[in-house]
């Protein structure tokens, strides 16, 4: 548990740690996310990404793939990756943007994708994790925190449990 959640304070470690002992955070988790999202495919999951671009960061640069990851690590590599191609293609210079989610997150419920979206997104416009990036996030997702809280409960529950959804 301590990975995911070591950024919290130590009360709220200790009050995810005893759902976890207590063998209710699985209860917790489904009463508040009761099944799993419909975004399976990489085309799903691409169109509701290019949806919440364009409802909240329409002047934002275009993202060109949006994709499930086997390769990502959760605790190095967090929970999603947002990266930035650019290559010469004769003497013009092109630019990607990709984001990539970790394929835990295939069957997990909307929230915690849209969360980590949400993040990946904001990256377009903020690189580091600074005030205007996480007020962006806010922004586009009013629960951001307290989902991103439940993301890492997840991991946590699914570490010792394995999977809900």
């Amino acid at each position: 548990m301590a990975a995911y959640l070591s950024n919290y304070s130590p009360e709220v470690q200790q009050q995810a740690q005893a759902l976890l002992d207590s063998e209710r955070s699985g209860a917790w988790l489904l009463k508040r996310h009761p099944q799993a999202h419909e975004l399976a495919s990489e085309r799903a999951l691409y169109d509701y990404a290019q949806m919440l671009k364009s409802q909240y960061m329409r002047s934002s640069a275009p993202i060109s793939k949006v994709v499930y990851d086997d390769k990502i690590h959760i605790i190095k590599n967090a929970l999603g990756l947002h990266t930035y191609v650019s290559r010469v293609q004769g003497n013009k210079l092109k630019a990607k943007n990709e984001i990539r989610i970790s394929s835990i997150f295939r069957n997990t419920p909307l929230g915690f994708v849209r969360m980590i979206l949400v993040h990946e997104l904001a990256h377009l416009r903020e690189k580091e994790h600074n005030k205007a990036f996480y007020k962006l996030c806010c922004y586009m997702e009013p629960d951001y925190h307290q989902l991103e809280f439940e993301v890492r409960l997840y991991l946590a529950h699914k570490d010792r449990y394995g999977e809900l959804w």
